[in-house]
């Protein structure tokens, strides 16, 4: 297996500038403490026997279910009656004030 890099100050700095990020030292001590943990954790579970694990390809092994496409029963309100209720009407339109 390959190893990781080491996460250093030069590193953290090289991917802040391609970021377009600042900073501060203390930001940048901080994070390459944060990252170092995290690539701990890697070498961590890089440790663990998985030969007898399946690989999954999916986070679960539920299927969709679906129900069954079928059309509802509503009662709507006439258009007619619709038009009436709303402030503004314009040759058989609801009339809303310009957005831009």
């Amino acid at each position: 297996m390959e190893t990781m890099a080491e996460i250093t100050k030069k590193s953290i700095e090289h991917l802040a500038k391609l970021a377009r990020l600042e900073f501060t030292d203390a930001e940048t001590d901080k994070f390459v403490v944060d990252l170092g943990n995290i690539l701990n954790y890697f070498k961590e579970l890089e440790a663990v026997d998985t030969s007898g694990v399946a690989p999954m390809t999916g986070g679960t092994s539920a299927r969709n279910v679906f129900r069954e496409d079928s059309p509802l029963v509503e009662t709507f309100a006439d258009q007619k009656e619709i038009i009436a209720g709303f402030p503004e009407e314009e040759r058989g339109y609801n009339k809303i004030p310009p957005v831009f």
